[in-house]
């Protein structure tokens, strides 16, 4: 008997992970591609990098996309043009030749991955951030409006905050601290000026690169750089209005802790945007956090799984 393969894809703003279980949960193959945010690569790169990700993963298990009993695609934005929308889910279709899938945004499988599939709040910072959470079937999201408006908390919102405060270091409107000259360092500036270019001449960095800079705010603030603790402070401020939003969305009861969790670099990685974010969280008595149990991808295809009984398949 054919064993069972459940196709979780995670795209994020950085990359895009493919990872297969069988019916019991076991990693059968995984691959990682680049970004598959439309709105930096363009649909059909978005779209090439799918197929790319499903062919390579397809190949390593030695079976064609018929083979994949059923598939989830998390894709970043998705949900939010209703003209690209259903472009990306027909392509999904194509890449895999039926139509046993389904489409949604990424936050999903942040949510999936850390509480698997179970009720709760999933927060997730990365490039980009977003809270999304499920309560008796019913879900919700908040933020994730993208980086001209939105993605508070987010490495994208906290590199830009680090960006402006080197900026006003520069000009003499802060006084100089680390932050100052990790910039400096990093970008080997002969002039502070000269970061204009860098960021927005013909070569400029994309939203990916950009949102790495984060770090740099994280190094500064470990080094005592007042400014910095005060953006990644901020930070999980906002993140914490993610969660007290969705919590009220949600419809949790006074008295009933809401399980909540996160995902992404900033919430992974970044110790302090972390630790201050889980002590906002204590202080409000009304949610009780779980440490991520799975990563995205993981959850991508555990969501998948779910998806397939659900609907018979």
């Amino acid at each position: 008997m054919t064993a069972s393969c459940f196709l979780g894809v995670d795209g994020g703003g950085t990359k895009t992970e493919f990872v297969c279980i069988d019916g019991e949960g076991r990693v059968t193959g995984r691959t990682v591609t680049g970004t598959t945010y439309h709105l930096e690569v363009g649909v059909e790169e978005a779209v090439r990098r799918l197929r790319e990700g499903v062919e390579t993963v397809c190949k390593a298990l030695e079976i064609v996309p018929a083979g994949i009993d059923y598939a989830f695609f998390g894709l970043p934005a998705y949900g939010e043009d209703s003209a690209v929308d259903p472009r990306l889910r027909e392509a999904c279709g194509e890449v895999l030749g039926h139509g046993r899938f389904a489409c949604g945004n990424d936050m999903i499988c942040g949510w999936a991955g850390s509480l698997g599939c179970e009720d709760g709040i999933n927060i997730v910072a990365g490039t980009g951030s977003i809270g999304y959470g499920e309560r008796q079937g019913v879900g919700a999201r908040a933020g994730g409006w993208g980086e001209v408006f939105g993605d508070e908390g987010s490495a994208h919102w906290i590199a830009i905050r680090g960006l402006t405060l080197f900026s006003r270091m520069s000009d003499g409107r802060a006084p100089k601290g680390p932050l100052y000259d990790r910039i400096v360092e990093a970008f080997s500036l002969r002039s502070d000026l000269e970061l204009c270019e860098r960021l927005m001449g013909g070569q400029g960095m994309p939203r990916g690169e950009i949102a790495a800079l984060a770090n740099l705010v994280s190094q500064a603030a470990d080094e005592g750089d007042a400014g910095a603790r005060a953006i990644l402070t901020a930070a999980a401020r906002e993140l914490l209005e993610l969660a007290v939003a969705l919590r009220s969305r949600l419809g949790f009861p006074d008295g009933m802790p809401a399980p909540i969790s996160w995902s992404g670099g900033v919430l992974s990685q970044q110790r302090f945007v972390r630790e201050t974010f889980l002590d906002l969280l204590a202080a409000t008595q009304a949610f009780v956090t779980v440490e991520p149990r799975h990563a995205p991808g993981y959850g991508a295809a555990l969501y998948a799984r779910r998806l397939s009984a659900m609907s018979g398949v």
